[in-house]
């Protein structure tokens, strides 16, 4: 059995109407934030959040945008990202705000907290790695890579997972090598897995099996990214 609740949370500049999914549990216990694609906080992040749930840790689907605003064209989507690509500070406020609220629930044990993100939601993960946030884990799904410029690089804390396709174009193999040096360099606990043939949105089964648009559906992938963040989880959060 699972509990739901919508809570409404001060995130930087906006109100986040974030979704928590909790376990049936008697103590307080780990939770992982997820962090949406570029539309904004959609079903599928509410379904990843029920799918941790079920295996024992509080699943927080995060609103990004505020109001729970999201993007119903591609326009749409990008104009709502393209506000955080261009103030990467604020993205980082609403990130901790989020990280903060979230373990401040008596619900929640806030020394074991985690972040999952997808497409844009992959960068915010590792957004939130990079603002050096008490957290043990970080994964990034299909995420972009580019860091922020102009803001401060505290020590990394969390273990980063990124789990990539090799041939996402959106993703060439320059920002491969850029983020291991970067992660590198800042002397991260990290990791990557690369999938031969996936592109981007290899987690989404919405996404259809035409790789020659550059957004598909791989179950392979998708089946072993999820076995190994769920052994990730086990190895931080528990």
């Amino acid at each position: 059995m699972t509990r739901r609740h919508e809570a409404e949370i001060p995130a930087g500049s906006v109100t986040s109407k974030s979704l928590f999914v909790m376990p049936d549990a008697d103590a307080p216990v780990p939770a992982v934030l997820i962090l949406p694609q570029w539309s904004g906080r959609s079903p599928a992040e509410d379904s990843f959040a029920e799918k941790l749930a079920q295996l024992g840790y509080a699943g927080i689907a995060c609103d990004l945008y505020g109001d729970g605003r999201r993007g119903t064209s591609q326009a749409e989507n990008q104009a709502l990202m393209q506000v955080l690509l261009d103030d990467r500070a604020e993205l980082r406020r609403r990130l901790l705000d989020l990280m903060e609220a979230v373990g401040a629930s008596p619900d929640i044990d806030s020394d074991r907290l985690g972040v999952a993100g997808f497409c844009f939601g992959g960068l915010c993960a590792l957004d939130l790695a990079r603002a050096g946030a008490d957290i043990r884990c970080a994964a990034s799904f299909h995420g972009l890579f580019s860091p922020p410029e102009g803001l401060d690089k505290p020590k990394i804390k969390a273990t980063i997972a990124v789990y990539h396709g090799w041939d996402d174009p959106m993703v060439p193999p320059s920002d491969v090598t850029s983020l291991a040096k970067e992660l590198s360099d800042r002397q991260a606990d990290w990791y990557l897995m690369g999938f031969g043939h996936a592109v981007h949105a290899f987690t989404r089964p919405d996404a259809g099996d035409d790789t020659s648009a550059g957004i598909a559906y791989d179950a392979h992938a998708d089946r072993r990214s999820w076995r190994d963040f769920t052994d990730l989880l086990e190895d931080r959060l528990q």
